[in-house]
């Protein structure tokens, strides 16, 4: 009886199918799945840069030496940022004197209170003096805006970093910005435009906005 238990596997007693080695896949079969990889990808990078994310392109001098025209900006949109004093912030298009997007810098934000020394070319927010490594040029009053500023809490006051050529919240043609139109947050660098003082990229300019 033992031996009719564990008879060999012959022609006449095959081995199970579970037994044997598996088929390999087809060619179709493996070009259907990199294509269904590469449809869901396609699809997720496409809903990532409609919902969340933006490129920006700089133009004009007003963000030096922070950024330059050419530079390209990854972007988060507002829906899924918070804005804070610091950050480098995308304006829609705000009136007919300012019709294409801007690119600055939130000085302040809602309930806080900005003021200009014009002696020594000082910012101030609640009266604190800011630390502004990031300036170019002298920060200065333009003609429109009254100072000291208290700021609505759904407004910011924003500048350009190249502070005598920019057009920003000093300005009467700008002012404060009230937070619905703000596109977003820039946040990378992609890449780099042509740096006017080298005539050339500085690739090494590639990283965090800041």
């Amino acid at each position: 009886m033992a031996e009719e238990n564990n008879k060999l596997d012959t022609p006449e007693n095959p081995a199970s199918p579970e037994q044997g080695e598996a088929k390999p896949e087809s060619l179709e079969g493996m070009l259907y799945c990199w294509a269904q990889a590469l449809i869901t990808a396609v699809v997720g990078v496409v809903l990532l840069f409609t919902f969340a994310f933006r490129l920006i392109g700089v133009s004009g001098p007003s963000m030096q030496d922070t950024l330059y025209t050419g530079d390209r900006l990854l972007v988060v949109n507002a829906a899924f940022c918070d804005f804070h004093p610091g950050d480098v912030v995308v304006i829609n298009n705000y009136n007919a004197d300012l019709s294409d997007t801007l690119i600055k810098r939130i000085i302040a934000v809602g309930g806080q209170t900005v003021d200009i020394d014009l002696a020594t070319a000082t910012v101030y927010v609640d009266g604190e003096a800011l630390d502004e490594p990031y300036v170019k040029g002298v920060t200065d009053t333009i003609e429109g805006t009254r100072f000291p500023l208290t700021l609505a809490e759904d407004e910011v006051f924003v500048m350009g970093d190249h502070r005598d050529h920019s057009t920003d919240s000093r300005s009467a043609r700008l002012g404060p910005v009230k937070e619905g139109y703000l596109q977003g947050k820039a946040v990378f660098l992609l890449l780099p435009g042509t740096t006017p003082d080298l005539g050339a990229r500085e690739w090494g300019r590639i990283g965090l906005v800041q």
